[in-house]
């Protein structure tokens, strides 16, 4: 049998601290607790005792960790469908694909919204060297920020880039939708999508996000 995934049930973190793990239990168990008129779950209720009883006794919890990590294989790395070598191209996609590891993180681990440099390196499929450009550039955009750990953690202005432009960016779009995990048939065209022939997007040093206009137009990413 499938064991069931806790954390993403909770939508904290898999290094969530203690503390993290009863306040959210205490939060989710008012709303589905069933004698809650509006929201009660009797189903949802037993699921998220199961879960708090799991991750909150620690010799538990490592046992699950153990079990869940040996039973769900990581996604292929982004690398295997998207082209991140390619001149400037390879470098646009890289840029887009930092935004969008960073974005679901934050979306789905708000307690915990930093990535590590070691899990980016995984995810992408590549080298911290073949990084650094693009975590340079992202930082000084001001739409990432890194610690002094290395992680790595979405700005508001990050997170207005992204949510402005996935409609215009047809692979940075499919990266959200899908998790991160594109399939190889949608990663054939993805260096294609990112040199669109619509005008580039820029983002002035002020608020907003403006279209450039032909020639003149001046790209963000």
């Amino acid at each position: 049998m499938k064991l069931p995934d806790y954390y993403e049930f909770l939508q904290i973190s898999r290094n969530a601290e203690p503390a993290t793990i009863y306040r959210v239990y205490r939060f989710l168990a008012a709303r589905h607790h069933p004698d809650n008129p509006e929201t009660g779950d009797a189903e949802k209720f037993m699921m998220l005792k199961q879960a708090f009883d799991v991750l909150s006794d620690p010799e538990c919890r490592s046992e699950y960790d153990a079990a869940y990590k040996k039973e769900a294989p990581r996604p292929a790395p982004l690398s295997s469908s998207i082209d991140f070598m390619d001149t400037v191209d390879g470098e646009m996609n890289r840029r887009l694909a930092v935004l969008a590891l960073l974005y679901l993180q934050r979306r789905t681990n708000p307690y915990r919204p930093e990535v590590s440099l070691v899990e980016v390196e995984i995810r992408m499929g590549f080298p911290r060297d073949y990084l650094q450009f693009t975590t340079w550039y992202l930082s000084n955009k001001k739409y990432i920020t890194q610690a002094d750990n290395s992680d790595f953690t979405l700005t508001a202005l990050g997170v207005d880039f992204v949510e402005s432009n996935r409609a215009n960016i047809p692979v940075l779009n499919r990266l959200l939708t899908a998790g991160t995990d594109s399939s190889t048939k949608d990663g054939v065209a993805a260096s294609e999508d990112l040199t669109p022939t619509y005008a580039p997007i820029f983002v002035p040093a002020g608020n907003g996000v403006t279209q450039g206009n032909g020639a003149n137009g001046h790209r963000a990413m």
